[in-house]
């Protein structure tokens, strides 16, 4: 029986799961920790955060070969997460707009700086979506806690779903180890841990909350199918090391940056730009 569970424990999955746990443990509590206390320590995160994501995507995309395009990308970034530390929300997404139609313009005929504007219009997103949704309300700490609800238990259940039933795969070109059943799965737990949290917090459940956490769990879904992508595309196994032993922060908060940047976009569209988390939630 020992001998069983150590060849267990020492197995290559078993290692690679306890890495993911761990790192997922730690960046967890963490995230929650500033999530809950809001306010400027958590706008310092999401700034740092959109700094590290442009950082890995410009060494995964090579995107320093854009030459002073790169350089204006980065300063438009900063010049927003900025603008956006400092309360200036609409002025943040205006710098963000104006600096990506800016680039587009200029790159139009030669178009060699279309991985830098994906790599702003990403890291811009990974900063400000985050942070405008939480604001300083109840309401904010609420949204992001539900999309947590549906993200994390989606990449969780997609895993053991996928490696339990396993057959066909999702899209092997891009991701070999990722099946139709693990998707299923991960979609199933993200709605029943969705759908649980909002009920817990509001004591009710609408066929809307069911929807939208069914679409961002989905969302999520995707976004780590994107980076996937992204990193086979240009022959990346990690977007980066800032995780010891086990890669860069996209690698372990891609799908979970989709779905809060989306969750914003509802919001923003159906409640206003003020208080997006108030589309999801009147508490």
């Amino acid at each position: 029986m020992g001998l069983s569970l150590r060849r267990i424990i020492e197995a290559p999955t078993w290692a690679d799961l306890k890495s993911r746990l761990i790192s997922a443990v730690v960046l967890g509590l963490i995230v929650l920790a500033l999530l809950i206390i809001g306010g400027w320590p958590f706008r310092v995160l999401c700034c740092a955060a959109a700094v590290i994501v442009f950082d890995e995507w410009s060494r995964m995309t090579r995107a320093k070969r854009a030459g002073p395009i790169f350089t204006f990308a980065r300063r438009t970034l900063l010049l927003s997460l900025l603008l956006f530390f400092f309360g200036f929300n609409t002025l943040a997404v205006a710098v963000v707009a104006l600096g990506s139609l800016f680039i587009a313009f200029v790159d139009r005929r030669e178009r060699k700086a279309d991985w830098v504007l994906g790599g702003l219009v990403y890291a811009a997103l990974a900063g400000l979506a985050p942070g405008m949704l939480r604001g300083d309300e109840i309401e904010g700490l609420a949204a992001l806690g539900f999309v947590i609800c549906i993200v994390w238990p989606t990449d969780i259940f997609a895993y053991f779903a996928g490696r339990t039933f396993g057959g066909p795969k999702l899209l092997p070109a891009v991701s070999p180890k990722k099946t139709i059943s693990g998707a299923v799965g991960g979609l199933v737990a993200g709605v029943v841990f969705g759908v649980a949290f909002f009920w817990w917090v509001t004591g009710f459940v609408s066929v809307f909350v069911v929807v939208l956490a069914a679409v961002l769990s989905l969302i999520g879904q995707a976004g780590d199918l994107f980076e996937s992508w992204v990193k086979r595309r240009f022959g990346v196994k990690d977007s980066g090391r800032i995780i010891p032993g086990h890669g860069g922060l996209m690698d372990r908060v891609d799908a979970l940056l989709v779905a809060i940047a989306a969750a914003w976009a509802v919001g923003t569209l159906m409640h206003g730009f003020a208080h997006p988390a108030r589309a999801i939630f009147q508490l």
